[in-house]
């Protein structure tokens, strides 16, 4: 068995995922569920011998100092992966996803329509949040290749690492992986504005530094998009400002009621047909209420304002798993265990909604 084989056959199988660990055979995950291969569990030295071939003297000494490397790996003729191998108990146990191609579309990837409206900002700061594996990454491809179709534009990405290769239309696509084109993501943020980009990726927004370059970008006239690790758009705004000292708060609010155009949060359902998935996405665009609440700190009113603002396009998950389910998509129980609060969400499937006057 080598490693290459059981990446032949994720995409044979139409696997999104392989998990190796030690004592378990290889695990595939079709469908959203997760099948054992028919072979027997594997032993240390096999899953040694298996991930070898994907970690160089680098990613091997990542691997020791971090317990962790996350990097790609293509293979001509099979495919590209996403690889994050890491120690558990002690042992190498890897988790590899597979990246489809092509960039997929809008409606291949059943985003709500609202999403296209990232593709027609010129300027400003767009994030989107989720967990793991929400398909956070496959949506900002999307409207990145949007842009790509759209505009005459230099679009400049850093990743770490890369997943979906651009192909070049209308655009032109620079895409910099950290530690292959570029020493470290510091490093690469650092340049990233000298090299006359219109539309900037800018990866995870992790910490002040990285949030202070990309509101600078879109406050000096480029799209910037990025992602962030939060459970909502109010909680995104709560994020943000704990990154920074008490003392900048109110001149980073400024900077976000000017420049921030949408927050989106993802997450990636299982549909009632079998091997479907489906996105909830909350999505919140500044609207003037919003841009208000920012500046005065009032992110506690936002999540109100949110769920009221249907004009712009704006979308709470609730409201987003009530959809989903009325059109068949999704479960009733799927819809309420994803909820953030599944009795409002019980409420809406039965047509009641609370307004300031009460119950109607």
């Amino acid at each position: 068995m080598r490693i290459n084989d059981l990446l032949a056959a994720m995409g044979k199988h139409n696997a999104t995922d392989l998990h190796l660990r030690v004592g378990e055979p290889p695990v595939f995950r079709i469908g959203g569920d997760l099948q054992r291969a028919k072979s027997p569990p594997l032993t240390a030295e096999q899953v040694d011998e298996l991930l070898a071939p994907l970690l160089d003297e680098r990613l091997q000494n990542e691997l020791r100092t971090r317990g962790y490397a996350d990097f790609s790996y293509s293979i001509d003729g099979v495919g590209r992966f996403r690889c994050n191998v890491y120690k558990a108990l002690g042992r190498k146990s890897a988790a590899i996803r597979r990246v489809k191609p092509q960039v997929p579309s809008y409606e291949e990837l059943n985003l709500p329509p609202q999403v296209r409206k990232c593709a027609e900002f010129e300027q400003g700061l767009i994030l989107i949040g989720g967990i793991t594996g929400s398909g956070k990454s496959t949506t900002l491809a999307a409207i990145l290749d949007d842009i790509n179709h759209r505009r005459r534009c230099h679009i400049l990405t850093i990743e770490d690492p890369v997943e979906y290769v651009f192909t070049d239309d209308k655009a032109v696509i620079n895409q910099r992986e950290v530690y292959t084109d570029v020493a470290s993501f510091e490093e690469a943020l650092r340049s990233c504005v000298r090299e006359d980009p219109d539309v900037m990726l800018l990866g995870e927004m992790r910490d002040a530094a990285t949030f202070e370059t990309a509101l600078t970008a879109a406050e000096t006239g480029h799209l910037v998009f990025g992602t962030i690790h939060a459970s909502g758009a109010a909680q995104t705004l709560s994020r943000i400002m704990d990154l920074f000292p008490t003392d900048k708060h109110a001149q980073v609010r400024t900077s976000l009621a000017f420049n921030l155009r949408c927050v989106m949060n993802q997450k990636l359902l299982p549909g009632i047909q079998r091997g479907t998935l489906y996105p909830a996405v909350e999505i919140m665009f500044i609207s003037p209420l919003i841009k208000k609440l920012i500046l005065d700190g009032e992110f506690a009113k936002v999540a109100e304002a949110l769920s009221k603002d249907r004009e712009n396009g704006c979308e709470t998950f609730n409201q987003a798993l009530n959809r989903l389910y009325h059109e068949k998509k999704i479960s009733m129980d799927t819809a309420l265990a994803a909820a953030p609060n599944p009795e409002e969400l019980r409420m809406l499937m039965r047509g009641i909604t609370i307004s300031d006057s009460g119950i109607v």
